[in-house]
Parts: structure tokens; sequence; C-alpha cells
């Protein structure tokens, strides 16, 4: 749900385009379009947000472009999700919807009219949070799935932190500037992203707004937000970035630093002193596992599932039914009880699941590369155990870091693979 909380604050000022206005297409993105009401609407909710912040807006022309953009890459992988029948039902929109009122101490009757005092129509937002939803599905299951990691990655990080994963050290308040580089590229391309990430690195360290020159120049997914990368300790910043952020003070600019993916340059904004916790979270789930195969289909094992958690609704036992039914051997007999654990250690779809049932809750059935699910949260509790809360720091941390650097390469492509026609830049 992390993308649909940075949805609330970015849409909820979403104010709609006039009606008298002529509208136009200015850009074509594979088989669709972006047309200029949406480009005014976006544009309008970013200038009342950095109203709102009290924040220097960047030239109109800066502003229009990335938020151009942004519309073209969301498009593209709305796109992609579609032709890979990535679908958010009715039932699970519902929920999001309901889960954000809660956010927010309302209910939903409570949130549809602050929405509408804010300017912003109802269905609007909610097909907005839609498309967030399956963007989010469809990098999980191209990004997320597919990272690996290894004993020895875990290891080496461990070795390096020499025990500091759960001692005092510092968070980085961190903004930065990616001037990307094509997959692939020619010498021609990477003398130009030299020559650009010199010019910015330049006018940086001159006194020019960080936050403006992101907005205006970095090919980062982040560079509307000022690249602003928010509170991150050493294990959770990029590899690249750890050279420097030792010798740094808050209010530096660091030197350029270049990558595969192009040239980064990032300011440190603040530091802070922090005590690691000791304890971690643990989940007491079970589930049932139904696996798809040529006479299964994914309709069939979700409608089965349906079938059996109407079952257990009705009064019969979960654990004999998942004894009877689950597919999962290592658990099966023990009622598809998963044992006490660190929800960190499932795969990303099962966890985002566990993590937002509440306890003797059961899910609706949903899919992993494993087959189809229901899972029940049984309990949770607070665990004292240092070494498994250093690993699972470890696994946490190394995850994240290599979904944000595979989902910036992923995008990259995807944009360098489509047929993109900008209309508005060739018609200025």
């Amino acid at each position: 749900m992390k993308l649909i909380t940075y949805m609330l604050g970015a849409v909820l000022l979403i104010a709609g385009a006039s009606a008298n206005a002529l509208d136009r297409i200015v850009a074509v993105v594979e088989n669709d379009v972006v047309m200029e009401s949406e480009l005014r609407q976006r544009i309008q909710a970013l200038v009342r947000q950095f109203n709102q912040n009290r924040s220097a807006l960047p030239p109109r022309d800066v502003l229009i472009e990335q938020v151009l953009q942004r519309l073209i890459t969301e498009r593209l992988q709305l796109q992609l999700a579609e032709r890979r029948g990535i679908q958010i039902d009715v039932l699970t929109l519902d929920q999001a919807m309901r889960s954000l009122a809660k956010r927010n101490n309302m209910n939903l009757e409570q949130f549809r009219d602050t929405l509408l005092q804010q300017g912003l129509d109802y269905a609007v937002f909610r097909n907005q949070i839609r498309d967030e939803m399956i963007i989010e599905q469809l990098r999980k299951r191209i990004i997320d799935q597919n990272i690996q990691i290894s004993e020895t990655e875990i290891e080496e990080l461990l070795n390096r932190s020499e025990g500091e994963l759960l001692q005092k050290e510092h968070e980085y308040h961190v903004a930065h500037i990616l001037i990307a580089v094509p997959e692939g590229p020619k010498p021609d391309q990477i003398e130009n992203a030299a020559n650009r990430a010199t010019s910015v690195y330049e006018r940086a360290v001159s006194g020019s707004n960080f936050t403006q020159l992101a907005i205006a120049a970095s090919d980062a997914q982040d560079a509307l937000q000022g690249g602003d990368l928010g509170w991150r300790d050493r294990a959770q910043l990029p590899q690249i970035f750890l050279q420097q952020i030792n010798q740094m003070s808050p209010g530096e600019i660091s030197k350029i630093i270049q990558s595969p993916s192009g040239f980064h340059i990032f300011k440190l904004l603040d530091l802070r002193e922090v005590q690691k916790e000791t304890m971690i979270d643990q989940v007491l789930a079970r589930h049932i596992l139904i696996r798809t195969n040529a006479l299964l289909s994914d309709e069939a094992a979700e409608t089965k599932l349906k079938g059996i958690k109407s079952r257990v609704e009705a009064g019969e036992d979960f654990g004999e039914l998942a004894k009877e039914y689950s597919e999962d051997l290592g658990s099966a007999f023990n009622g598809g009880q998963l044992g006490w654990s660190v929800s960190g250690t499932f795969v990303p779809e099962f966890k985002g699941v566990v993590d937002n049932l509440e306890p003797k809750q059961i899910s609706e059935p949903f899919r992993t590369q494993f087959g189809w699910h229901i899972v029940q949260l049984l309990d949770v509790r607070k665990h004292d155990n240092t070494q498994e809360a250093i690993r699972a720091k470890a696994l946490a941390q190394i995850r994240q870091r290599k979904i944000e650097e595979e989902t910036e390469l992923w995008l990259r492509r995807l944009r360098d693979e489509s047929y993109i026609e900008n209309r508005l830049r060739s018609s200025n």
C-alpha cells in the first residue's frame, strides 16, 4: 500500500480542467494518447501542492515537461499491465479505498465528502488509485518476485556493517539527481550525458536551488519530488553513494558519480543519530495453496479457494480444510501453519497480503509464483532475537535497494523500446 499512500498526497489536490478549453493530443504513447486536459489537471495539482508546501515553483515549461514524462511512463506501464492481464477487481479496490479512509481517520462516506470539498471527483480519484494499484502489481511481477538474494550477499552486508545494523548509527536525508543514459549507450550519448551532469553540478555547487534543479534536470522517477529519497540508513542508500556520504556534512553536494544507469549527483540534506531496535515483528499465519496446471486454470483455482473460504466462514475448521486441500506439502499436514515468521521472508505478494490482515482475518484468494492462496493471520508478536533481527533487516535492506535499482533500469528500458511521440515538444 506504499504507493497508494503516496497517491493520497499527490492526487488529493487535483482540480478539474476547464470544460470549455479545447482539448488536443500532447503525446502518443504506443497505441494510446495523452490529452492536454489530463496534463493540465496534473500540473494544477502540483502547483497547488507547491503552494501549500510554500515551495518555489520551477519554470512552467520545465514543470510541464516533467509532468508529461511522468504521464508517458504511467501509460507505458498500464499498457503492459493490460497485455499481461493484470486487473484490480471491485472488491480489492473497495478495500483499498476503505483503507485510505481509515488512515485519514474517516469512514468511506466522510472520505468521499472530503475529496469533494477538495474539488476532486470521487470517481476520478478512485480510477487513479486503481491505476496505481495496477502499476504496483505489474512492478511486483516483473521486478520484486525476480529479485534474488544470496546468503553471500547477506553475509557481506553483515560483515560490512560490523554489527551496526542494530546499534546506534546515523540515518541520512538525501536528495539526488540522475542524468540518465540509454541501455547500451553509444560514446556520444555518454559524452552528452556527462556534459549535462557537469552543467547541473556546477549550478548546484554555485548555490542554485537543488530541489528545482532536480525537477528541471533529473531523469529519475522522483524528479517531481525534488529528488527527495527521504530518511535512509546506510544499508538503504544506493551503493554508489556510500563512498562519499561519510565525508559529507548536511548541505554538502557530492561529486558526480557514474553508474550503468547514468550520472548521479546527491545532496545530504540532514542526518540524525538513531538507536536500532532489537525487537522484531513476527506473524503467525496459516494458508491453503492451490496450484494451477493444464487441467486447472487461474479462474478455477480462485473459484475453488473462494468456496473453501466460504466454508471456513460458515464454521468449518481452516486447519482441517488445509490438510484436505492444500498443495503445500510442507505445511498442509500441520493445518497450513507456517510458524512464527518475519513477514519479510515471504514472497512480496504473500507479505503484502499478510501485512494488511487483522488477527483472525482470512484473505481473499490471491496469486503468487507458487499458485493461488488464501491465508489467515492468527496472531502477531514482538520477538527479541538479535541475530534473527539482524539477518531479517539485512535481507529487507538488500531487497529494497535491488528493487529500486532494477525498477529504474526497467523503466528506462521500457521507454527505449516503445514508440513515443512528444507532440508538445515538437510544437514548441
